[in-house]
């Protein structure tokens, strides 16, 4: 996780709404792909999935929501939709195999995400409170 902030860190250095755009981007899909294996899981054994599959499935609702908060207010260009298309892409193919074949682990993964995802809003609040970042208006 601390490379991936680093190599994040860099590559959008103070622009923070873009940041957060691949941020949320990343998000999206650990919902999404823990919502379709579940959903297939169930299907296979032939059970209730105790609400798991629905759950999963709105937190990526959730996570897609955010980004299109942050499309808005951070405007991407086509390179960086670009960039975010890919990262989506390679991240989808990391953690659906990483599900399929170590379900725990997944979700821990999605534990660290979040606890940087709470630093780097953290740091954003901050830079707004300081006058650092403009504080726009939420769309």
């Amino acid at each position: 996780m601390k490379l991936l902030r680093f190599v994040a860190d860099r590559f959008f250095a103070k622009r923070y709404g873009h940041r957060a755009v691949v941020l949320e981007t990343v998000a999206a899909v650990p919902g999404m792909v823990g919502g379709l294996l579940q959903h297939l899981k169930a299907l296979r054994h032939i059970r209730d999935d105790e609400g798991w599959v629905r759950e999963l499935l709105e937190e990526a609702e959730n996570e897609r929501m955010h980004l299109m908060t942050f499309v808005q207010i951070a405007k991407p260009a086509l390179a960086e939709r670009l960039v975010i298309m890919i990262t989506q892409a390679v991240f989808y193919n990391f953690y659906f195999f990483l599900y399929l074949f170590a379900p725990k682990t997944a979700h821990r993964v999605v534990g660290y995400f979040e606890e940087e995802a709470v630093g780097s809003y953290t740091h954003f609040l901050e830079q707004i409170d300081t006058g650092v970042q403009a504080n726009v208006p939420a769309p």
